[in-house]
């Protein structure tokens, strides 16, 4: 009893000991706060705040005694739970930390609360704070938090803190928070860009801590370019960890490194997208190619069927005489009627065959089935052509995906493919290799596999994880570095089609392998399967592609080895202490729970579900190696993804022999097929062939139909005539059958209101449109098979109105613009149809073709449906258009059932209508504030309705039917431009006029053949315009103007395999491209550029530095000071009116392209580095880089050049192939010259004035085959004697200057009969008999010596005309009667030389026949300049045009002339002459005025002056 009563009365005690120990709380909570315990009734109404700290507050008790507390501060508690609360509704602040909380609870009374700190807890779960909508800062930092949520309802949170949990990813869960401030998730393990992304939809984050110094870490910060990824994401942010950011130059700087990242990987997809085209094409062509037999044997077989089941419907009576045919005469041959024409007489006639018939039937229904084979074999022919189409679109996919994959994780992820170069590549071919046995394919006819691609797999985030998880295991388990490395393998592992997500492969290269959890999940083992054998891997997918190819359609059945191309991802994997699998127990950890891993030996057995084959016999490594295994890793930071590899099998049978074999003569197969279409075309009967119609009128048609009158006429069968009109048969009205098969009918308007017609044959024929039926109301079945239909739509909508009762409509094989699109667009139309193609219309697919025919227009429900209202682009690192992005990511904004306002069109920003068949831009006149559009994948054929759109940033009008811009004048604010796959031929001037802000303009797949235009898109930083017919390099100059361009793609136009050295021609013009055709600009392009092209003068250039290419209008050209190095004006046809050209202060050094100019009569070279007319060639070994350039020029010459040594050493011609044959003057003054035989002069024939001034030439040579040469200066040269050889072919030269030489004798000049002025002055003559050896020049009448020591020591002038007494000018001065006197009185005796007999003695002016007037000579600079344009070379021009007649031959061009002698010598000798002889002669050594102007006369007979240098 009273054990009963203690035990009764036990938790009263118990109560009343809690009491106490909270009245103890309380006390302390008192004293700790300063309160009077006594008085806490009194005073505890007025606390508002209360602090409790380390110890002494177990739980939260007695604060119902402060019932307006709050702020509530607890730390250091060993505290469990929050309770207590309920009490104060008007707690604001609430700090419990560095307590043992488990859980947030108890909270649901304090509605008030504004800050929560729960700091340095053990919580797990962020729950139960919906009510808690006041919260303005919440701190759960230093707990065990996994995940972000619970945070839907505080759309007030200012300040959230999460640092030093274990949370992984970001989700959406902060979507809600709009006013989030302040964020630090510091100290966690998120290691993916792609989650930092999500803050981006947090407007108002302006801090944020990824690494505190106080913490560790994410892995996300130590990867490249985190802080790059976090500033463009979050512009907003002004702090970010302990860095200040909130410079507007440092947001600048990390938005433009993205926007580059973003346009290269933008570039990098589009060439994978061109790659994809390409791809298409050529299959397109093979599927082209091989069906061609096919086709020919469907169309022969068809027409024998058609021709047979005409005969049928005439066996009947076929015993009649036939109507059509007609006797002349009784008993004479059967004749034609007018209109028919016999196309072959061979076959007999068959009528009178009772069992005509059964033959006929018989016939029939072989070819149907022969019909049926070739039919397969376009169907096989269609089904491979899809089936590598589709391998190409994958690998299309994949690529981008893996390009976005980079993108989105700024470079830290990089997904390199491999080439037969790559070391790495060969070790990954050749481990597949030696883990593939093929006894294990053999039941499927495999004998071995091939490796199509190789991806090398970069994950700076998965490596960092499995090398930090591995170091820590080794520190952990102090395993050596050899041990370590022995539980290191390379596995394989290749996904489960049926239990894995369908992009499980983008999940593992991203965010690496499933945890066992989410493996289990997934209702799989609770591991990482992983083999080392190739057919371990791939057994659950070939199971898998086998049920489903057994359980598809027949087209699917085709396919004997729907496996035959798989990938397999192979990992680095540590498997650490591991052990077998105990047979019954489930793959988990928890049954292993001492190891990483577990594995199965694999044995024959174990892989008879692949194969029954032992692998025994073979030699291969892997079929002879005892470990073949299947591992199970538990963790999957144990598992590094480093390659994928990309295979097929290959099969002994070929499985494609229709589009493996490149000569389908040679299949013997088809040969056998050929054959037996031969045996059954010949199978009896063998029709008559019937009369070919070529006209057509009521008689004849009553004879093809057999009736007496047409309204007899129900069926009626044309088929296999050349007929392309029939405008009589629209009298039948009673017609109902009609067939016109194998025709030439192009269109079908003379079958027109045959209101009873029920069945139309329109096949083999060359339709092109339907356009033009009329009137046919009871039309049930239409087979227009094997025309030329393209247009779908429009074809559809002729159907549409005017068959309203068609049920089967065959179309097929047609060359349909959008075939994919087909069906689904005639059945949007043509309800009616129970048979489409030959197949039957289910009511699904009807209704869903209906639905979508109704959205084919804009109108306000797709507008709704369709449009957004955001105000900007979201900050994200999507390829996508922003129209596309937008509708994307946001839902539209127009709720169902929601009223619309008036004006809910105008705040209507992004409109994305693609792939909607809409023909018409219509209805969008009231979006006056549309941003962004896209209407991609429609049929659109005009811009238009976009004139309201003004404040039109972006616009997309990809795969349309636009022919033209036009319609954009009015979008000045339009940013960028996508019109890819449209019927465009040109760029419109006058709608690129209007968009000066464009900056991205992609119109790929076009026809567009110029780019002139683009040139006033001076914003332009993106061009995309591969794929069209551009072929001439000049369009590459409409470009040079856009400074702003850095991305260029001209692929796939004639221009980039037609110009030769194409990329870096393009490269050296535009000298700011980053990247072109989808390959980035390398630096020793630019360089390899500048080396061929800088200094390169073509068509091109000419056409930039005159303004218009109208070369043939050309007659001056002018190019002096432009560093020009080669000359490459092909093909030189285009300048047959140049005359003259002045490249003078340029770097050529040879005449390069210049030679094959054909009209070219003056040439300036004044100030080069010629070496030769041609380079001289050299044994290709020992060409210099300079050499080798200039052989890559085919104009430069190199294969004219004899190569014989001794001809360029003596100067023959006999080897050498005459040159330029109009070129009469050329300048080569200041070239730096040493050797004329190199210069190869002779070969210019009809040259008549040349000058070599100012060179370093020591000896005249090589100019043998100059015979019509006239004037020749070598004037400051170094030579020193003249040569044997030096003149023997100038007998017509007129000038020899030789002034400024070394010359010390004149010898060797005896062939000069026709000299009559020599300039010797300021050479090295040092006695006066030297100048005895001119008595061999009889025509002498101008003689220069001054200068020279024989002129300096004494009066030389006396004794030189007592020489030479036929000289008229000595030094510049005239010989006057009086002079000539004087010395002749004064010198008695005979002259010291004698007088040559032929000598001219008379002292008057001398005229000959064809030269020019004796006078002195004058000091005029014989110079032609062409500076400062081709109009100053007019001056060489009037010259040319003035003297063609060689009887009147002048020279006004000589070029850098001192005139006669310096101004200080010519006064010296003045000066000396007039004092001997008492006369006062000018000292300037000027003729006369009158005399000067009478020379320019002669010399220019146009009166014009010469022209100045």
């Amino acid at each position: 009893m009273r054990g009963d009563i203690h035990r009764v009365m036990l938790p009263s005690e118990k109560q009343k000991n809690r009491i106490e120990d909270e009245e103890e709380v309380v006390k302390k909570l008192c004293m700790a706060n300063g309160v009077s315990y006594e008085k806490i009734a009194q005073e505890g109404s007025s606390i508002t705040s209360l602090e409790m700290f380390f110890s002494g507050f177990p739980r939260v008790v007695g604060l119902s005694f402060f019932p307006r507390l709050c702020q509530l501060t607890i730390v250091g508690q060993n505290i469990q739970c929050i309770e207590g609360l309920e009490c104060c509704p008007l707690l604001q602040e609430l700090w419990i930390v560095q307590c043992h909380l488990t859980e947030i609870s108890g909270l649901q009374n304090c509605l008030q609360l504004e800050k929560l700190y729960l700091y340095e807890n053990k919580i797990s779960e962020i729950k139960n704070l919906e009510l808690q909508v006041h919260l303005e800062v919440l701190w759960l930092n230093s707990n065990c938090i996994t995940k972000i949520q619970g945070l839907d309802t505080l759309l007030n949170l200012k300040e959230l803190n999460l640092a030093d949990n274990i949370i992984e990813k970001i989700g959406h869960s902060l979507d809600p928070n709009v006013n989030l401030q302040k964020l630090s998730l510091s100290g966690n393990r998120i290691s993916s860009f792609k989650e930092l992304a999500q803050l981006s939809r947090l407007p108002r984050l302006s801090e944020l801590a990824l690494k505190d110094p106080t913490s560790t870490p994410n892995p996300v910060c130590l990867l490249s370019n985190y802080d790059t990824h976090i500033l463009y994401h979050v512009p907003s942010l002004q702090r970010l960890d302990i860095y200040d950011v909130s410079s507007k130059q440092i947001k600048e700087a990390a938005e433009s490194a993205v926007k580059k990242k973003m346009m290269y990987y933008n570039m990098r997809v589009r060439t994978a997208q061109r790659n994809l085209v390409e791809a298409r094409l050529s299959l397109t062509e093979r599927k082209k190619t091989l069906s061609q037999l096919p086709e020919e044997c469907i169309r022969t077989l068809t027409h024998a069927l058609k021709c047979l089941e005409r005969e049928l419907s005439m066996v009947p009576v076929s015993c009649k005489k036939p109507v059509c045919m007609s006797e002349n005469a009784p008993g004479g041959p059967p004749q034609l009627d007018k209109g028919l024409t016999e196309r072959n007489e061979s076959a007999s006639d068959i009528s009178g065959d009772p069992s005509m018939e059964h033959k006929i039937l018989a016939k029939i229904e072989v070819l149907r089935e022969r019909l049926k084979l070739w039919t397969r074999r376009l169907d096989e022919i269609d089904f491979w052509y899809e089936s590598d189409l589709a391998q190409a679109t994958s690998r299309k996919e994949y690529t981008v995906q893996f390009l976005l994959m980079e993108l989105e994780s700024v470079g830290n992820i990089r997904l390199e493919e491999g080439c037969s170069t790559d070391l790495w590549f060969k070790s990954c071919c050749e481990l597949l290799l030696s883990c593939f046995s093929s006894p294990d394919y053999k039941i499927y006819g495999i004998t071995g596999i091939k490796v199509n691609r190789v991806i090398r797999i970069q994950n700076s985030a998965l490596r960092l994880c499995f090398e930090d998880k591995l170091h820590s295991f080794l520190a952990s388990e102090d395993l050596s570095s050899q041990n370590y490395r022995r539980q290191l393998e390379y596995l394989f592992y290749v996904a489960d089609p049926e239990k894995c997500e369908k992009d499980e492969t983008l999940h593992i290269l991203e965010e690496g392998f499933k945890t066992a959890e989410e493996e289990q999940a997934m209702e799989k083992d609770g591991a990482i399967p992983l083999s080392n054998s190739l057919s371990v891997s791939e057994q659950s997918r070939i199971e898998y592609a086998l049920r489903q190819a057994r359980q598809g359609d027949t087209k699917r059945s085709m396919d004997t080895m729907p496996f035959r191309h798989g990938q397999v991802i192979v990992s680095k994997v540590f498997v650490g202490n591991s052990m077998p699998i105990r047979d019954g127990e489930p793959v988990d950890r928890s049954n292993y729970p001492q190891v990483y891993s577990v594995y199965r030996n694999v044995d024959a057995k174990q892989r008879s579900a692949v194969s029954e084959e032992t692998p025994c016999s073979t030699k291969t490594h892997a079929e002879c190696s005892p470990c073949r295994r299947q591992w199970f890793v538990f963790d999957y930071e144990f598992v590094l993804p480093e390659y994928i590899i990309y295979y097929e099998y290959i099969t002994q049978d070929k499985d494609k022999p229709t589009l493996l074999s490149h000569s389908t003569d040679r299949d013997p197969t088809l040969s056998n097929d050929i054959a037996l279409d031969k045996e059954v075309l010949i199978m009896e009967p063998v029709l008559k062939p019937q009369p070919r119609l070529l006209s057509f009128d009521d008689k004849i048609l009553l004879s093809v139909a057999r009736a007496n009158i047409l309204s007899q006429i129900t069926v009626l069968n044309l088929h296999g005539n050349s007929l392309s009109k029939v405008k009589e048969i629209s009298s039948l009205t009673v017609l109902r059958h009609l067939t016109i098969s194998f025709n030439e009918f192009t269109q079908l308007d003379d079958i027109s209101y045959m209101p009873n017609l029920e069945f139309l044959d329109a096949s083999f024929n060359h339709l092109v449109t339907l356009e033009g039926l009329r009137g046919l109301g009871q039309l049930k079945q239409l087979d227009v098979r094997w025309n030329k239909l393209t247009k779908a739509r429009e074809d559809t909508a002729v159907l549409s109105k005017h068959t309203p009762a068609l049920l089967k409509l065959d179309t097929r094989y047609n060359p349909w613009n959008r075939p994919e699109a087909v069906r689904m667009t005639i059945l949007g139309r043509l309800t009616t149809l129970t048979h489409l193609d030959d197949v039957l219309v289910a009511e699904e697919e009807a209704a869903e073709a209906v639905q979508k025919s109704a959205g084919s227009k804009i109108n306000q429900a797709s507008l709704l449906a369709q449009s957004r209202t955001d105000s900007g682009r979201p900050h994200s690192l999507s390829l996508l258009s922003t129209a596309q992005l937008l509708c994307h990511l946001s839902p539209a904004p127009w709720g169902l059932g929601k009223e619309l306002e008036s004006d809910w069109m105008a705040k209507i920003t992004t409109l994305n209508l693609d792939n909607q068949r809409i023909s018409k831009l219509i209805n969008l006149s009231k979006l006056v504030n549309l941003r962004w559009a896209s209407f991609n994948d429609n049929e659109i054929s005009k811009v238009e309705g976009l004139d309201n759109c003004l404040k039109l940033e972006e616009l997309s009008l990809n795969n349309n039917s636009i022919s033209t811009l036009s319609g954009l004048t009015q979008l000045h604010c339009l940013n960028k431009l996508s019109v890819d796959g449209n019927q465009l031929t040109s760029l419109d001037v006058s709608a690129l006029d209007q968009l000066s802000n464009l900056s991205f303009l992609s119109a790929e797949n076009n026809c567009i053949s110029s780019l002139h235009g683009i040139q006033r898109l001076r914003s332009l930083l993106e061009l995309y315009i591969g794929s069209n017919q551009i072929s001439t390099s000049r369009d590459i100059y409409y470009l040079k103007g856009l400074t702003n361009l850095i991305i260029l793609d001209l692929y796939g136009n004639l221009l980039v395999e037609k110009l030769e050295n194409y990329r870096i021609h393009v490269v050296f013009h535009l000298p700011f491209l980053k990247a072109l055709d989808g390959i980035a600009v390398e630096v020793s392009e630019c360089e390899s550029a500048k080396n061929m092209f800088m200094g390169r003068l073509t068509t091109d250039t000419v056409a930039e530095k005159l303004g218009h290419s109208n070369y043939t209008e050309i007659a001056h050209l002018n190019l002096q000071s432009c560093s020009i190095r080669i000359v490459d004006l092909s093909p030189p046809d285009l300048f047959c009116n140049l005359r003259c050209i002045n490249l003078d202060h340029n770097n050529l050094t040879s005449f390069s392209g210049l030679i094959h100019l054909p009209n070219v009569k003056a040439l300036c070279l004044n100030y080069n580095h010629i070496e030769s007319v041609l380079p001289r060639q050299k044994p290709q070994g020992h060409l210099t880089s300079r050499q080798i350039l200039y052989s890559k020029v085919p104009s430069s010459g190199y294969s004219q050049q004899s190569t014989s040594k001794s001809s360029r050493d003596t100067g023959s011609t006999g080897s050498l192939e005459p040159l330029m044959g109009s070129l009469e003057v050329l300048h080569l003054s200041h070239n730096g010259i040493s050797n004329m035989a190199n210069l190869q002069l002779s070969r210019l024939t009809n040259l008549k004035a040349l000058f070599l001034e100012g060179n370093e030439i020591s000896q005249v040579e090589g100019l043998e085959g100059l015979h019509q040469l006239r004037e020749l200066v070598l004037n400051k040269n170094r030579i020193k004697a003249l040569t044997k050889n030096s003149f023997t072919a100038q007998t017509v030269l007129l000038e020899l200057h030789l002034a400024e030489n070394r010359i010390r004798e004149l010898n060797h000049l005896d062939p000069l009969t026709e000299l009559r002025k020599l300039f010797l002055n300021k050479n090295k003559l040092q006695d006066i008999a030297e100048l005895e050896k001119l008595q061999v020049l009889p025509s002498l009448v101008e003689l220069s010596v001054f200068g020279n020591p024989m002129a300096r020591n004494f009066d030389h002038r006396p004794a030189v005309m007592l020489c030479l007494s036929q000289l008229q000018v000595l030094d510049g001065v005239d010989i006057t009667l009086e002079e000539r006197t004087r010395i002749e009185l004064t010198n008695a005796d005979p002259p010291p030389c004698s007088h040559h007999p032929e000598a001219p003695v008379s002292t008057s002016e001398i005229n000959l026949p064809g030269l020019l007037p004796l006078m002195r000579h004058n000091t005029t600079l014989r110079v032609m300049s062409v500076s400062g344009g081709p109009q100053n070379v007019m001056h060489m021009h009037n010259f040319l045009q003035n003297n063609v007649d060689e009887d009147r031959y002048t020279y006004k061009t000589k070029k850098h002339m001192q005139g006669n002698f310096a101004r200080s010598d010519q006064t010296d000798i003045n000066f000396r002459h007039n004092r001997r002889t008492g006369n006062s002669f000018p000292t300037t050594g000027h003729l006369p005025h009158g005399n000067r102007q009478q020379e320019q006369h002669s010399r220019f007979p146009n009166r014009s002056k010469p022209p100045p240098m």
